[in-house]
């Protein structure tokens, strides 16, 4: 296991889920904006339908055979961690499996793994052949 993911050296897995979930929204504009949609309201209903946490939950459900050790530790520990706030939208499973998809692409874009995280949601959004 790396030695920064070990321990007390990664920030809390609430403020890894705080920075996924901005890096997750930064994917899914550039996505659409890329995908030729200009139109704002477009571009704030199409973000909402990749932005939840059901929709976040089935990336999740994409990825999960492709995450290594490491990232698996951190899901788990966001997923499980007992300071989630209630759902308001989503089952709790689906809130869950979103913390935890947040926490991993944090634990990413704190490491600097900008690879990584494109490599993961491209592979949860684009339809990819390989």
């Amino acid at each position: 296991m790396d030695e920064k993911i070990k321990g007390t050296a990664l920030p809390s897995t609430a403020a890894l889920a705080f920075l996924g979930d901005a890096r997750h929204t930064l994917y899914i504009r550039s996505m659409l904006v890329e995908g030729g949609i200009s139109k704002s309201g477009e571009l704030n209903r199409l973000s909402q339908s990749y932005v939840n946490a059901e929709a976040q939950a089935e990336a999740y459900r994409t990825l999960e055979p492709l995450l290594t050790e490491e990232e698996r530790d951190v899901f788990r520990r966001a997923a499980n961690s007992h300071h989630l706030a209630k759902p308001k939208n989503a089952t709790v499973a689906d809130y869950r499996h979103a913390t935890g998809l947040e926490a991993v692409i944090g634990m990413l874009a704190h490491l600097g793994r900008e690879e990584r995280i494109v490599e993961l949601l491209d592979r949860a959004y684009k339809n990819n052949e390989d």
